[in-house]
Protein backbone atom coordinates (compact mmCIF):
# COMPACT_ATOMS: atom_id res chain seq x y z
CA UNK A 1 0.00 0.00 0.00
CA UNK A 2 1.21 3.50 -0.83
CA UNK A 3 0.04 6.87 0.42
CA UNK A 4 0.98 10.03 -1.50
CA UNK A 5 0.04 13.11 0.48
CA UNK A 6 -2.47 10.97 2.36
CA UNK A 7 -4.15 9.50 -0.74
CA UNK A 8 -3.92 5.91 -1.96
CA UNK A 9 -2.10 6.30 -5.28
CA UNK A 10 1.19 5.33 -6.90
CA UNK A 11 2.25 8.41 -8.83
CA UNK A 12 3.89 11.76 -8.11
CA UNK A 13 4.32 14.74 -10.40
CA UNK A 14 7.25 14.48 -12.81
CA UNK A 15 8.11 18.04 -11.74
CA UNK A 16 8.63 16.88 -8.13
CA UNK A 17 12.06 18.00 -6.93
CA UNK A 18 12.67 14.65 -5.27
CA UNK A 19 12.57 13.07 -8.73
CA UNK A 20 14.29 16.00 -10.47
CA UNK A 21 17.13 16.62 -8.03
CA UNK A 22 16.96 14.18 -5.12
CA UNK A 23 15.74 17.19 -3.14
CA UNK A 24 14.37 15.45 -0.08
CA UNK A 25 14.81 13.01 2.77
CA UNK A 26 13.74 9.50 3.67
CA UNK A 27 13.40 7.12 6.60
CA UNK A 28 13.37 3.31 6.56
CA UNK A 29 11.46 1.97 9.55
CA UNK A 30 10.90 -1.55 10.88
CA UNK A 31 7.27 -2.50 11.51
CA UNK A 32 6.77 -5.24 14.09
CA UNK A 33 3.34 -6.49 15.17
CA UNK A 34 1.73 -3.56 13.39
CA UNK A 35 3.86 -0.91 15.11
CA UNK A 36 6.54 1.27 13.48
CA UNK A 37 9.51 0.71 15.79
CA UNK A 38 11.39 3.73 17.19
CA UNK A 39 9.11 5.96 15.12
CA UNK A 40 9.65 8.98 17.35
CA UNK A 41 13.39 8.74 16.76
CA UNK A 42 12.87 8.54 13.01
CA UNK A 43 10.62 11.60 13.14
CA UNK A 44 13.22 13.49 15.15
CA UNK A 45 15.87 12.77 12.51
CA UNK A 46 13.48 13.64 9.70
CA UNK A 47 12.63 16.92 11.39
CA UNK A 48 16.32 17.72 11.84
CA UNK A 49 16.93 16.96 8.16
CA UNK A 50 14.03 19.23 7.17
CA UNK A 51 15.58 22.02 9.24
CA UNK A 52 18.93 21.48 7.52
CA UNK A 53 17.41 21.51 4.00
CA UNK A 54 14.77 24.18 4.66
CA UNK A 55 11.91 21.82 3.86
CA UNK A 56 8.68 22.40 5.85
CA UNK A 57 8.13 19.54 8.29
CA UNK A 58 4.58 18.15 7.87
CA UNK A 59 4.16 17.57 11.59
CA UNK A 60 4.55 14.50 13.80
CA UNK A 61 0.81 14.04 14.29
CA UNK A 62 0.05 13.79 10.56
CA UNK A 63 2.98 11.49 9.80
CA UNK A 64 2.18 9.28 12.79
CA UNK A 65 -1.44 8.95 11.65
CA UNK A 66 -0.44 7.96 8.12
CA UNK A 67 2.29 5.60 9.31
CA UNK A 68 -0.11 3.83 11.64
CA UNK A 69 -2.75 3.62 8.89
CA UNK A 70 -0.25 1.72 6.72
CA UNK A 71 1.31 -0.35 9.49
CA UNK A 72 -1.64 -1.56 11.53
CA UNK A 73 -2.41 -4.50 9.24
CA UNK A 74 1.24 -5.51 8.86
CA UNK A 75 2.93 -8.11 11.03
CA UNK A 76 6.58 -7.67 10.09
CA UNK A 77 7.24 -5.16 7.33
CA UNK A 78 9.37 -2.20 6.29
CA UNK A 79 7.81 1.26 6.21
CA UNK A 80 9.50 3.78 3.93
CA UNK A 81 8.78 7.46 4.42
CA UNK A 82 9.93 9.90 1.73
CA UNK A 83 9.60 13.66 2.03
CA UNK A 84 10.50 15.97 -0.87
CA UNK A 85 10.39 19.71 -1.42
CA UNK A 86 7.51 19.13 -3.84
CA UNK A 87 7.18 20.59 -7.33
CA UNK A 88 8.95 23.77 -8.25
CA UNK A 89 9.51 24.12 -11.98
CA UNK A 90 12.81 23.78 -13.81
CA UNK A 91 16.02 25.00 -12.20
CA UNK A 92 17.68 24.72 -8.81
CA UNK A 93 16.02 27.75 -7.26
CA UNK A 94 13.50 26.77 -4.61
CA UNK A 95 9.87 27.80 -5.14
CA UNK A 96 8.73 30.65 -2.93
CA UNK A 97 5.84 28.54 -1.69
CA UNK A 98 7.05 25.08 -0.75
CA UNK A 99 4.41 22.35 -0.65
CA UNK A 100 6.27 19.24 0.45
CA UNK A 101 5.40 15.84 -1.02
CA UNK A 102 5.19 12.94 1.41
CA UNK A 103 5.16 9.31 0.30
CA UNK A 104 4.67 6.43 2.72
CA UNK A 105 4.82 2.81 1.58
CA UNK A 106 5.10 -0.63 3.15
CA UNK A 107 7.28 -3.45 1.86
CA UNK A 108 7.99 -7.08 2.84
CA UNK A 109 10.51 -7.49 5.62
CA UNK A 110 13.78 -8.81 4.13
CA UNK A 111 14.32 -12.52 4.76
CA UNK A 112 17.94 -12.45 5.92
CA UNK A 113 19.40 -15.73 7.22
CA UNK A 114 19.61 -15.99 11.00
CA UNK A 115 23.30 -16.78 10.62
CA UNK A 116 24.01 -13.13 9.79
CA UNK A 117 23.03 -12.13 13.31
CA UNK A 118 24.42 -15.24 14.99
CA UNK A 119 27.70 -16.07 13.23
CA UNK A 120 28.24 -12.76 11.43
CA UNK A 121 28.62 -11.49 7.88
CA UNK A 122 31.41 -11.10 5.34
CA UNK A 123 32.25 -7.55 4.24
CA UNK A 124 34.59 -5.94 1.74
CA UNK A 125 36.15 -2.52 1.34
CA UNK A 126 34.55 -0.49 -1.46
CA UNK A 127 36.50 1.50 -4.04
CA UNK A 128 33.83 4.22 -4.26
CA UNK A 129 34.63 7.06 -1.86
CA UNK A 130 32.24 9.27 0.08
CA UNK A 131 32.50 12.99 -0.57
CA UNK A 132 33.03 15.52 2.22
CA UNK A 133 30.21 17.94 2.98
CA UNK A 134 29.48 19.04 6.57
CA UNK A 135 26.17 20.62 5.50
CA UNK A 136 24.77 17.26 4.39
CA UNK A 137 26.68 14.96 6.75
CA UNK A 138 24.54 12.90 9.08
CA UNK A 139 21.13 13.45 7.46
CA UNK A 140 19.42 10.80 5.33
CA UNK A 141 18.86 12.78 2.15
CA UNK A 142 17.70 11.28 -1.14
CA UNK A 143 21.05 11.66 -2.93
CA UNK A 144 22.50 8.14 -2.51
CA UNK A 145 24.49 7.70 -5.72
CA UNK A 146 27.67 6.99 -3.75
CA UNK A 147 25.99 4.06 -2.03
CA UNK A 148 24.43 2.87 -5.30
CA UNK A 149 27.82 2.86 -7.00
CA UNK A 150 29.51 1.19 -4.04
CA UNK A 151 26.88 -1.56 -3.92
CA UNK A 152 27.36 -2.21 -7.64
CA UNK A 153 30.98 -3.18 -7.02
CA UNK A 154 30.17 -6.80 -6.10
CA UNK A 155 27.69 -9.51 -7.06
CA UNK A 156 29.12 -12.31 -4.92
CA UNK A 157 26.29 -13.54 -2.66
CA UNK A 158 28.91 -14.56 -0.11
CA UNK A 159 29.56 -10.87 0.67
CA UNK A 160 26.81 -9.14 2.62
CA UNK A 161 28.09 -5.59 3.05
CA UNK A 162 30.57 -3.11 1.68
CA UNK A 163 32.56 -0.74 3.88
CA UNK A 164 32.94 2.80 2.57
CA UNK A 165 35.78 5.24 3.15
CA UNK A 166 35.78 8.99 2.55
CA UNK A 167 38.10 10.99 0.31
CA UNK A 168 40.66 11.15 3.15
CA UNK A 169 40.75 7.34 3.42
CA UNK A 170 38.86 7.31 6.72
CA UNK A 171 36.41 4.47 7.36
CA UNK A 172 32.89 5.93 7.62
CA UNK A 173 30.12 3.32 7.30
CA UNK A 174 28.68 0.43 5.32
CA UNK A 175 26.66 0.91 2.16
CA UNK A 176 23.48 0.38 4.20
CA UNK A 177 24.76 0.32 7.77
CA UNK A 178 26.76 2.16 10.40
CA UNK A 179 29.94 0.53 11.64
CA UNK A 180 31.45 0.00 15.11
CA UNK A 181 34.51 -1.82 16.36
CA UNK A 182 35.68 -2.91 19.80
CA UNK A 183 39.29 -2.76 20.94
CA UNK A 184 40.33 -3.61 24.51
CA UNK A 185 36.80 -3.09 25.78
CA UNK A 186 36.36 0.35 24.18
CA UNK A 187 33.71 0.91 21.52
CA UNK A 188 34.73 2.98 18.50
CA UNK A 189 32.66 4.42 15.67
CA UNK A 190 33.29 6.90 12.91
CA UNK A 191 32.89 10.63 13.36
CA UNK A 192 30.16 11.77 10.95
CA UNK A 193 31.09 15.44 10.84
CA UNK A 194 31.83 15.47 7.10
CA UNK A 195 30.05 12.45 5.58
CA UNK A 196 27.88 9.48 6.38
CA UNK A 197 24.40 8.91 7.79
CA UNK A 198 23.69 9.15 11.51
CA UNK A 199 21.54 6.04 11.73
CA UNK A 200 18.78 5.56 14.29
CA UNK A 201 20.29 2.27 15.43
CA UNK A 202 23.70 3.91 15.73
CA UNK A 203 22.21 6.47 18.09
CA UNK A 204 20.52 3.79 20.17
CA UNK A 205 23.75 1.83 20.49
CA UNK A 206 25.55 4.97 21.69
CA UNK A 207 22.83 5.49 24.32
CA UNK A 208 22.89 1.85 25.46
CA UNK A 209 26.68 1.88 25.72
CA UNK A 210 26.62 5.05 27.80
CA UNK A 211 23.88 3.68 30.08
CA UNK A 212 25.85 0.48 30.71
CA UNK A 213 29.19 2.15 31.32
CA UNK A 214 30.93 1.23 28.07
CA UNK A 215 33.50 3.77 26.92
CA UNK A 216 32.70 5.08 23.43
CA UNK A 217 34.99 7.07 21.16
CA UNK A 218 33.78 8.74 17.97
CA UNK A 219 36.77 9.55 15.80
CA UNK A 220 38.36 9.14 12.39
CA UNK A 221 40.24 5.91 11.70
CA UNK A 222 41.76 4.10 8.74
CA UNK A 223 41.03 0.65 7.40
CA UNK A 224 44.39 -0.54 8.78
CA UNK A 225 43.26 0.51 12.26
CA UNK A 226 39.92 -1.21 11.71
CA UNK A 227 41.63 -4.47 10.80
CA UNK A 228 43.38 -4.46 14.21
CA UNK A 229 40.02 -4.53 16.02
CA UNK A 230 39.01 -7.27 18.44
CA UNK A 231 35.40 -7.23 17.20
CA UNK A 232 33.52 -5.42 14.43
CA UNK A 233 29.79 -5.06 13.86
CA UNK A 234 27.41 -3.12 11.63
CA UNK A 235 23.88 -1.96 12.36
CA UNK A 236 20.74 -0.37 10.99
CA UNK A 237 17.07 -0.09 11.85
CA UNK A 238 16.07 -3.17 9.88
CA UNK A 239 18.81 -5.70 10.64
CA UNK A 240 19.67 -4.60 14.17
CA UNK A 241 23.27 -5.65 14.86
CA UNK A 242 25.26 -7.96 12.59
CA UNK A 243 28.74 -9.06 13.71
CA UNK A 244 31.35 -8.87 10.98
CA UNK A 245 33.21 -12.17 10.82
CA UNK A 246 35.48 -11.35 7.88
CA UNK A 247 36.81 -8.39 5.93
CA UNK A 248 39.05 -9.23 2.99
CA UNK A 249 41.07 -12.16 4.38
CA UNK A 250 40.99 -11.05 8.02
CA UNK A 251 38.60 -12.94 10.32
CA UNK A 252 36.99 -11.64 13.49
CA UNK A 253 35.02 -13.33 16.27
CA UNK A 254 31.43 -12.48 17.15
CA UNK A 255 32.75 -11.57 20.58
CA UNK A 256 31.29 -10.94 24.00
CA UNK A 257 30.98 -7.18 23.52
CA UNK A 258 28.91 -7.51 20.36
CA UNK A 259 26.77 -10.26 21.92
CA UNK A 260 26.05 -8.11 24.96
CA UNK A 261 24.98 -5.18 22.80
CA UNK A 262 22.67 -7.48 20.84
CA UNK A 263 21.00 -8.55 24.11
CA UNK A 264 20.62 -4.97 25.35
CA UNK A 265 19.24 -3.89 21.98
CA UNK A 266 16.69 -6.72 21.93
CA UNK A 267 15.50 -5.74 25.41
CA UNK A 268 15.34 -2.06 24.46
CA UNK A 269 13.38 -2.82 21.30
CA UNK A 270 10.96 -5.10 23.15
CA UNK A 271 10.25 -2.36 25.66
CA UNK A 272 9.79 0.17 22.84
CA UNK A 273 7.27 -2.04 21.04
CA UNK A 274 5.39 -2.77 24.26
CA UNK A 275 5.31 0.93 25.08
CA UNK A 276 4.21 1.90 21.57
CA UNK A 277 7.30 4.00 20.81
Amino acid sequence: MILVNGECREHIEVSDRGFQYGDGLFETIAVINGRPVFFDRHLDRLKAGCHRLYIPFPGSELLSFEAQKLSRHANNAVLKLILTRGSGGRGYRQPELIEATRVLSTHPFPDYPGSYKEQGIVARFCDTRLGLNPVLAGIKHLNRLEQVLARSEWTDSGIQEGIMLDMNEHVIEGTMTNLFYIKKGVLYTSSLSFSGVAGIMRGIILVLSHDHGIAVIERTFTKDELLLADEIFVCNSIVGIWPVKQIAKKRFPAGAGTRQLQVWLAQFQHEAIRGGQ
